[in-house]
């Protein structure tokens, strides 16, 4: 796959973003290409689904493997607008996926480069990883969802400081 299709499927991975920001989450989308086409679409949603489990890349590869009736999804590129954890990058590696392609790093809890999981000897899968993709729209609608959140911290500490 070239650069022109990597940016059309992380659009589609930032359109499952902004879906997570307008329910109050982290917004973070991910989408799964099997053949050019999405077999598994998702965002973060661990707040509203009470499950901590339920990162975009989780949720994305739980459609794609009902979509496919099969837990492995060979051949299959995951496009996700940030650097995956270390939990999301363990249920590529179980999925067989076969290439990773992010957005924006994720300095504290990226394992894809940040800190590089993937290069571990010992998994028995090796997943192909692409970072930086549409990386600075990725990181744009993460830095405005937390400088938003502050926002609302700090009106709401000083409104109770006014009553």
């Amino acid at each position: 796959m070239g650069i022109a299709a990597d940016e059309q499927w992380m659009r589609l991975a930032l359109d499952q973003a902004e879906l997570a920001q307008a329910q109050g989450e982290v917004p973070v989308g991910a989408v799964l290409v099997q053949q050019d086409e999405v077999i598994g679409a998702g965002f973060n949603c661990p707040i509203s689904s009470h499950d901590p489990t339920a990162h975009a890349e989780v949720v994305a590869l739980r459609q794609a493997c009902s979509a496919t009736q099969n837990y492995r999804l060979p051949g299959a590129v995951l496009y996700v607008t940030l650097e995956p954890c270390l939990m999301c990058a363990g249920a590529l590696v179980h999925a067989r996926i076969a290439r990773l392609v992010y957005g924006t790093h994720e300095p504290k809890a990226g394992v894809a480069h940040t800190h590089p999981l993937f290069d571990s000897a010992w998994l028995n899968h090796r997943v192909n990883i692409e970072g930086g993709v549409l990386a600075d729209e990725c990181a744009a609608i993460l830095s405005n969802f937390f400088a938003q959140r502050r926002a609302s911290v700090r009106q709401q500490f000083e409104n109770s400081r006014s009553s």
